[in-house]
């Protein structure tokens, strides 16, 4: 008997969880293949909801995943461990020792991981560009525990104000967001409802009109300069019906204790600030085994996501650098090519174990949607849906948005399980605060 094809994928971000499920159902649980998924954290919670963690609009602990649960549910084996080094000529990575948080007792030792095909999804990280003060004085949204822990600096400083009578300081209860793309607004918007709702509840000395400051603050000319003009606009114009200070071509140059600095000079107290501009592949991959990377760190594929310096090693998402002919340039670092790229490397990985060549990927662009909470979604749809681009806002933009996140779940746990965990979502909603308070 022939040993397993070993598949290991590093990361369990959208894509890679979606591929290591897939491949665990079809190949995994047939004995065809050997499916090992390694991520650093234990539980998986899907990125583009991290801004509603941020702003206590949803408990993480309601929407995150275990991954080895998973693993078990779906064939595939879970190794916890964050990846510290890769050796091709003998196909196998290096994880780093694992140590307990609290004890700093060791739970297990650095080990090598063997892989006769390994698929890297270990996505992006917000990238500060080496602004002075921003590592530490700014709070980036890349995983659950960043997020939490900028939800729980604000109803801390909402208690605060409220025992001392309301704000006594410029920059009490304001908020600088750096970055007016898709999770700089949408936080802003996010924000905007959810420290109301979280004042409703016995912060009397707090009124939101007067002393909740939300400010955006954006070094190209418009907000969402990925999207339509048109939109744009629209987005400016609800923002600041929302109370929000909208900053345009203002760039960021320090990042302090209590406010941001920006190059024309403009100075905006804060007492919480955002960085949610740019992004760029863990640090990690720049001198990996040769691979060759660009300069956001992302590991340069060839068409079928193949790496270019070794034909065993695949990328997808955020730290895959695709280009795309179209554009004369790169496919941009969103959920749905994630998605897609995860839908592509299931059918090659198995024409792989097959003893096939795989075939090249081609991006299929279906738009972007940009969520403004209970107010209002843009976006555009592309693809097959129009043949041109389709600039939609409103309910029907909303209805897009929540499909999206269904659609991750659906690739995850299938119908059923989607349709009863949604349904029980909407019950229990109704019986608790729609803001988290602790």
């Amino acid at each position: 008997m022939t040993a397993m094809h070993r598949i290991v994928i590093v990361g369990g971000g959208a894509g890679g969880l979606e591929l290591a499920t897939q491949l665990g159902d079809r190949l995994g649980r047939r004995g065809r293949a050997q499916v090992t998924l390694v991520d650093r954290a234990r539980t998986h919670l899907w990125k583009p909801l991290l801004h509603q963690v941020a702003a206590g609009s949803m408990d993480m602990n309601d929407h995150a995943l275990d991954y080895l649960a998973q693993a078990r549910w779906h064939h595939f084996r879970f190794q916890l461990g964050e990846m510290r080094g890769l050796d091709r000529v003998a196909k196998t990575i290096r994880l780093a020792p694992l140590a307990d948080a609290e004890s700093g007792a060791a739970v297990m030792p650095e080990r090598d991981l063997p892989y006769d095909t390994l698929v890297m999804a270990v996505g992006s990280h917000t990238n500060d560009f080496g602004t002075a003060g921003a590592a530490a004085h700014a709070i980036a949204l890349d995983t659950p525990e960043q997020a939490e822990r900028f939800r729980s600096r604000l109803l801390n400083a909402c208690l605060r104000a409220n025992a001392k009578g309301g704000p006594t300081e410029p920059w009490d209860l304001h908020v600088a967001i750096i970055g007016a793309g898709a999770t700089g607004v949408e936080l802003a918007a996010e924000l905007h409802n959810s420290t109301r709702e979280l004042v409703s509840f016995g912060l009397d000395a707090i009124v939101p009109e007067r002393d909740l400051r939300i400010a955006l603050i954006e070094a190209a000319p418009r907000v969402l300069p990925a999207l339509p003009e048109r939109l744009s606009e629209s987005t400016r114009r609800m923002l600041e019906k929302l109370n929000v200070e909208v900053l345009t071509g203002e760039r960021v140059t320090e990042v302090g204790p209590r406010g941001v600095k920006t190059l024309s000079g403009r100075e905006v107290p804060a007492e919480l600030t955002v960085w949610a501009a740019g992004i760029k592949a863990p640090d990690f991959l720049a001198d990996l085994a040769g691979l060759e990377t660009n300069r956001l760190n992302q590991l340069v594929v060839q068409p079928t996501l193949q790496t270019t310096r070794d034909a065993a090693i695949f990328a997808l998402g955020d730290c895959a650098a695709v280009a795309w002919p179209e554009k004369n340039g790169w496919v941009p670092p969103r959920a749905q090519a994630a998605h897609q790229q995860a839908s592509h490397l299931l059918k090659q990985i198995v024409r792989v174990v097959d003893g096939h060549a795989p075939k090249p990927w081609t991006y299929r662009d279906f738009g972007s949607l940009v969520s403004l909470g209970h107010y209002s979604t843009v976006g555009s749809l592309m693809g097959g849906i129009t043949r041109g681009s389709l600039m939609i806002e409103g309910w029907f933009a909303g209805l897009m948005y929540k499909s999206l996140y269904k659609m991750h779940e659906y690739a995850l746990h299938g119908f059923s399980k989607v349709a009863l965990d949604s349904l029980a979502r909407l019950i229990t909603r109704r019986t608790e605060p729609h803001v988290k308070l602790h």
